[in-house]
């Protein structure tokens, strides 16, 4: 069982453990939002662009992704600012990103509009965007690159890729780039979307059509199931001894419909084995 931590959202997304909160995307609302333990909001940014995956650079800026107009953003004192134009990278709109510790941003789009009828499904890239604001492919032919960890010793970055129901791991070298691409867990019947890490080098992932998040190991071994009353679309290790899974669901993910209904939720139980690694 699940406990609500916060309601009457549009769609969250992206949860981050940082700070002794959880701050996550309220999409189609345009937010940046932080949530303490008592339940306290806050409003960090608003991004036109429809806010998706967050990180922090090693001098503690906070990383935004816009996905519509497939940037990547920084906030600083003078507000929100432009990083890297993803536009002539990306396929589509840009989604989830990991930050390694030395300000490496990896960032999945989507490959084609989801949420329009008439868009044929494509594969998509996973763009690298380095500290000094560069941008280049890191890896191409992904099926909805999604949810991305890195392993504590920054040597693995895995990828959920959606729309093949499988996780999907690459060496880090030492400059960032990726390299070794194979299958870490082929998910049959899930369809993986956020992910988080924990010390046990098992994997939580979000399955929205399953309303289930599993606790997945490498190789596909399904060790641990938690069941929520609607669709979750990802997942965070947090809480002061990082063993409070925090789940982000809601009944749609149709932005008039989010917007429309607001089901969107914090959901969390404890669990044993805390978060690792990144995010």
């Amino acid at each position: 069982m699940t406990e609500v931590l916060l309601e009457g959202l549009a769609f969250p997304e992206g949860p981050r453990w940082h700070e002794e909160r959880l701050w996550f995307s309220d999409m189609h609302t345009q937010r940046v939002l932080a949530l303490d333990l008592e339940g306290k909001l806050e409003t960090i940014c608003e991004v036109p662009g429809d806010p998706s995956g967050l990180g922090w650079l090693p001098d503690g800026r906070l990383l935004v992704v816009s996905m519509r107009d497939r940037r990547l953003l920084r906030l600083g004192a003078r507000g929100l600012e432009e990083v890297a134009d993803l536009a002539k990278f990306a396929s589509c709109h840009c989604n989830d990103m990991v930050v390694d510790r030395g300000g490496n941003a990896y960032i999945g789009n989507f490959g084609y509009d989801l949420h329009d009828p008439g868009s044929e499904p494509r594969k998509a890239e996973l763009i690298r965007v380095s500290p000094d604001g560069q941008a280049r492919i890191e890896a191409r032919d992904l099926a909805f690159p999604n949810g991305t960890v890195i392993t504590p010793d920054g040597q693995t970055l895995i990828v959920a890729e959606s729309m093949a129901g499988r996780l999907t791991a690459f060496d880090v070298a030492a400059n960032g780039s990726l390299n070794r691409r194979r299958d870490w867990a082929v998910l049959e019947g899930v369809v993986p979307d956020g992910i988080c890490l924990d010390a046990e080098g098992a994997i939580w992932v979000a399955s929205p059509v399953s309303a289930t998040v599993f606790r997945v190991h490498e190789g596909g071994e399904v060790s641990e199931r938690v069941s929520v009353s609607t669709q979750p679309f990802a997942c965070m290790l947090g809480g002061p001894d990082r063993r409070t899974l925090f789940i982000a669901t809601a009944a749609s993910s149709q932005p008039a419909e989010c917007r429309a209904n607001r089901t969107g939720r914090i959901e969390c139980t404890r669990v044993e084995v805390p978060g690792a690694g990144l995010p």
